[in-house]
This record gives structure tokens, C-alpha cells and sequence, in this order.
């Protein structure tokens, strides 16, 4: 029988990888994604819910874009309106209200020595 360890954003209870850094990235993403649609929320109150969380989605996965084109860089945007549209699922972000338990490995247990 094969041992699969599996990481799961605290965020998006869903979604599991196979790789820590990865679910870091997309709970750090989710964690951005959730902070941009409250501010968009406030500046715009006529936004719906789901806009204001796919807004927020959206420009978080394109974070990088968007710091290009805030740093005097306007044309950085060109990338993200040449590219295909993405359409964004929504994401059920799950309130956290403490940090999800992490699970530390216990090292195996030492074997028996063999007398000689």
C-alpha cells in the first residue's frame, strides 16, 4: 500500500496538492483574492457578491500584471487583454476564525540493534 501525503488550502477546503509551496501560493492567492473584494465592495456597493469575489479572484491570480502596470508600467495590462478569457469558478472561502492544525511528521521509530 502507497503513502500519499497531500496538502489542502485552509482557505478552499476543496482543493488538494500535492505540494506544500503550492497550497501556500493558493491560500496566500484566496487571502488576497478575499482583502481585494472587500475594498472593491466598499469603493463600488452596486457590485454584486459574486462580482466582487471574481473581480477579487481575478486580479489576484494576476497580481503580478497589476504591480507591473501600478508602477508606471500601463502597458503590462496589453498581456492580461490579449489573453484567453478565464472564466473564474467562484471559490467557497471558509472562515477561518483560528490558524488550521498542522500536521508535523513524527520521524520513524529507531530499529532494534542486533547483537553482534
Amino acid at each position: 500500500m502507497a503513502v500519499e501525503v497531500v496538502y489542502r488550502s485552509s482557505r478552499d477546503l476543496e482543493r488538494l496538492f500535492m505540494d506544500k509551496a503550492e497550497a501556500d501560493r493558493h491560500d496566500k492567492m484566496l487571502e488576497l483574492a478575499e482583502l481585494l473584494a472587500e475594498v472593491l465592495q466598499k469603493a463600488v456597493p452596486s457590485l454584486t457578491e459574486q462580482q466582487v469575489e471574481e473581480a477579487g479572484i481575478y486580479m489576484a491570480k494576476n497580481r503580478d500584471v497589476f504591480a507591473k502596470a501600478f508602477k508606471s508600467q500601463p502597458d503590462a495590462l496589453s498581456e492580461l487583454l490579449s489573453a484567453p478569457v478565464e472564466v473564474v469558478a467562484p471559490v467557497e472561502v471558509a472562515d477561518v476564525a483560528e490558524p488550521a492544525e498542522t500536521v508535523t511528521p513524527t520521524k520513524p521509530a529507531k530499529a532494534a540493534k542486533t547483537p553482534k
